[in-house]
């Protein structure tokens, strides 16, 4: 219960014009600034600079350019060309390959075909290049269309290419299933939407419930899965089921998100497992950002010591 309220006192402030305005002055206009404890930065300079430091802890990673649903299609038209300039810097810079991307950043929320055309011109760029594309799942009313468009584009060929499921959701073992069967790989997450009771989970333990289920079939069913979590109690789980059922480290890999969690993060590298870390970057940062602390309330008084510190 408190967890679902603090959802959704989070995803309220994040649509809080001046709360946006306050946040951006201060978090990220120094390098010790708030924000910069989850957000890599707001340039792909400074995303290709974590990225770098984090291989050199022997940690993989996916860059986010961070920014949600586009108002119309030059602004998807934008979006898509700053992928494709991610790309070229990623490969110029010589640092892993791996990319995540929201469909409504393509414009999906303006037109679906101009949203297929710009992801397939980004696939087009990447595949080619030796990167995979991560596409995220977003709230409950795009999982249809999101699994829909990419089984299109897997269909057409392009197989350097991902999905993410939300246990929180009702349906999302029926789509597991959906994509075992395609042979997609699929990157497992608790969900940090606030959803409706019609739709999801509200309890924790029912949740977390799902996950456990799931991250099993994963496991024994699919092509190099992502289990995507900070839980100490499901990356146990993940690693007994692992061994129990002769899966070696190289068939699977652990996500975390950028400043989360590091010293875990070492940990699993340190003990043979394959940790890739989300790296968040891009001006349009604050509703990734306030999703991340009503996931983890306890991140508000870090939050509020730096805006004292940056304003005093």
């Amino acid at each position: 219960m408190l967890e679902s309220a603090s959802k959704t006192f989070f995803h309220l402030l994040a649509q809080s014009a001046v709360l946006k305005k306050l946040a951006s002055r201060y978090g990220m206009r120094k390098p010790t600034s708030f924000a910069r404890r989850f957000i890599a930065g707001e340039t792909v300079a400074e995303a290709i600079e974590a990225a770098r430091m984090l291989e050199a802890r022997g940690l993989l990673h996916s860059l986010d350019h961070l920014g949600e649903s586009v108002g119309n299609l030059s602004e998807a038209d934008a979006a898509t060309r700053d992928y494709l300039a991610i790309v070229n810097a990623i490969v110029d810079a010589g640092v892993g390959r791996n990319l995540s991307l929201k469909l409504t950043q393509l414009g999906l929320d303006v037109d679906k075909a101009s949203a297929i055309d710009n992801l397939r011109k980004i696939l087009d760029r990447a595949e080619p290049a030796g990167f995979f594309v991560r596409i995220d799942m977003e709230n409950s009313p795009y999982a249809d269309v999101t699994l829909e468009i990419f089984e299109t584009l897997w269909q057409q060929g392009y197989r350097q290419t991902g999905v993410v499921l939300q246990s929180a959701l009702y349906r999302s073992e029926a789509d597991l299933e959906r994509m075992i069967a395609l042979g997609a790989r699929v990157r497992l997450v608790k969900g940090a939407y606030q959803e409706p009771k019609t739709v999801a989970y509200q309890r924790k333990e029912d949740v977390d419930a799902a996950y456990a289920r799931m991250l099993k079939r994963l496991l024994t069913g699919s092509s190099y899965p992502a289990i995507a979590t900070h839980d100490p109690a499901m990356i146990d789980l993940a690693r007994t089921w692992a061994a129990s059922h002769g899966i070696g480290s190289d068939r699977f890999e652990f996500q975390m998100l950028y400043g989360i969690r590091r010293d875990l993060q070492s940990r699993l590298v340190g003990d043979g497992y394959r940790v890739r870390v989300y790296v968040p970057f891009g001006r349009e940062w604050f509703p990734y950002f306030m999703r991340r602390l009503g996931e983890r309330p306890a991140n508000i008084a870090f939050v509020v010591r730096g805006i004292l510190g940056e304003s005093g």
